[in-house]
Parts: structure tokens; C-alpha cells; sequence
């Protein structure tokens, strides 16, 4: 019975130096009750009262970390490279996108105020007064402005026709100019949303390219076809494509809706102009008489 006990631990060893030589993870170093073996399993007793503990034979490798960070992190430095700058481009566009949010709404409702004093009846001289050393928004910024260049000219304002033709114009392109400059102020960083909305996916593309090389350039190397070589380049190369659209999407979105908005309070601006040049244009004609 001893020497099938012996022949036995004898033939495990032989098989696991075998496996070993395979590149697998083994079992070995049986110690106690003097008698020595080799098994694989890990906590295994052998014979009389041997133990069998697990160790980690040379040329295994640790588990991929195939997690956003893990992929990060292993990922070529070029790779690297455009990960961060199609996070930097999303994190300022969503900053861009809540700072317009907000700044449109308020403007909308400044000068949703602002008309309902101009149209109430009272004095424009009064709402000058009132508004005109602090406008709080494009419209009453318009106002002041015309209402300034109005106020520039001495005395009762009845001059010729000529004269008054000209400070109607000159009235005009005072608002023309502070519109002008409102909407430029209202449309900034609206080039940066279409910048990151257009270019963002090729960016990604760029690095899903020189991840799937990557995959290739490996496979060549180790000459080895094995999911295990080629997954990692590839789902690097995947992850820059995802955080490219994740990146353009928002910014396309936001880019369309902040243009259509402020081209709809530019048109309500025209339309504010118009009606405050018209009121004007009849102000001086009765002045001329």
C-alpha cells in the first residue's frame, strides 16, 4: 500500500513539472509526515497528513483590467493624449452649455420686463432715468444707448429738416452698433460648441486608427492571433471613438438650440428697434412744427 502511495505522488509530480514547462499556474511543495509530492489544487492533503499549497509558477500573467480607468492606463500615450483632450473639450462644453442656459433665460425675462415699462405709458424720460446708467440687458442697453444720443442735442430739438434727418440716423446706427455688440456678447463661446460638435469625432476616430495599429502591431510581435493580444488595443481604440461622440453630441445639441434661441431675441431686438426709431421719427416731426 505504501509503495502505490509513493508511485502515485510520484506521477503527480511528474505531471505537474510537465505543466509547468506549459506556462500553467501549478500546485507544488508538499510538506510533513516526511513524505514530499507535487498536486494541483490549491489546500489539498495527500497520503499521510501532506498539504499541497498554491504558488505561481513564472511566465503566468495578472487579468487584464479591461475598466474605463484600466484601459486608461494601459492605453498607448497617444491614446492617452486624445482621451484627455476629448474630456476637456466635454467638460467645457457642458460648462458652456448650463453658463448659456441660464444667461438666455435671464436675458429673456429682463427684457420681457424692460418692454412691459416701455409700453405701460409712462415717460421715456422717466425709464431713462431709471435704466439708463444700468441696463440689464440687450434691450434696455438699446434704449439707453438711443435715448443718450438723443439726449445730446441742446435745446428743444426744433431744427431744420435736415439736421433732423440726421440725428434720426445718427440715432439708428447707435442702435445698429449696441445691438450688434449685445449679440456678440450673447453668441460667445457658441464657436467652440461647433468646433468641438465637428471635430470631436475625428478626434476619436484618430484614436480608434492608432489603437486598432496597436492591435495589429501586437499580433505581429507575438505572432499570435489569441483574443488576449488584440482585445486590449481594440477596446482602447472603442473607448476613444465612445468619449468622441460623448463629446460631440451635447455640443452639436446645444450649439443648434443656443442659435436658434438667440436668433429669435435678435429678430425680437430688430423689432424693439424699429418700434423705438419710429417713435422717435414722429417725435421729431412734431418738434419741426
Amino acid at each position: 500500500m505504501e509503495g502505490l502511495l509513493t508511485a502515485a505522488i510520484d506521477w503527480v509530480g511528474y505531471l505537474g513539472g510537465w505543466l509547468a514547462n506549459s506556462g500553467y499556474t501549478l500546485l507544488a511543495e508538499a510538506t510533513g509526515g516526511g513524505t514530499s509530492g507535487s498536486v494541483i489544487g490549491g489546500g489539498t492533503t495527500i497520503g499521510g497528513g501532506s498539504t499541497v499549497e498554491r504558488i505561481t509558477l513564472g511566465g503566468s500573467k495578472a487579468p487584464l483590467d479591461l475598466s474605463i480607468w484600466g484601459m486608461f492606463l494601459n492605453a498607448d500615450i497617444v491614446v492617452k493624449v486624445v482621451i484627455v483632450v476629448l474630456m476637456l473639450a466635454s467638460f467645457w462644453s457642458w460648462a458652456i452649455i448650463f453658463e448659456k442656459s441660464i444667461q438666455v433665460r435671464a436675458v429673456n425675462r429682463r427684457s420681457t420686463k424692460f418692454e412691459d415699462s416701455f409700453w405701460s405709458g409712462g415717460s421715456v424720460d422717466e425709464l431713462y432715468d431709471r435704466v439708463g446708467q444700468r441696463p440689464s440687458d440687450p434691450m434696455s442697453s438699446m434704449f439707453a444707448s438711443a435715448m443718450r444720443e438723443w439726449k445730446r442735442v441742446p435745446g428743444e430739438r426744433k431744427r431744420s429738416t435736415a439736421q433732423n434727418v440726421t440725428l434720426q440716423e445718427r440715432v439708428e446706427r447707435v442702435m445698429h452698433v449696441t445691438l450688434s455688440r449685445e449679440m456678440e456678447r450673447l453668441e460667445r463661446w457658441l464657436g467652440f460648441l461647433a468646433s468641438v460638435g465637428a471635430t470631436a469625432p475625428f478626434i476619436g476616430l484618430f484614436g480608434t486608427v492608432w489603437g486598432i495599429m496597436n492591435s495589429f502591431t501586437a499580433i505581429a510581435v507575438q505572432k499570435n492571433t489569441n483574443l488576449s493580444v488584440v482585445a486590449p488595443g481594440i477596446a482602447e481604440a472603442l473607448l476613444a471613438t465612445a468619449l468622441g461622440l460623448v463629446a460631440a453630441i451635447p455640443a452639436v445639441v446645444g450649439f443648434n438650440k443656443f442659435s436658434n434661441d438667440l436668433g429669435r431675441y435678435g429678430n425680437r431686438l430688430d423689432g424693439f428697434a424699429g418700434e423705438f426709431s419710429a417713435i422717435m421719427s414722429r417725435q421729431i416731426e412734431e418738434n419741426e412744427h
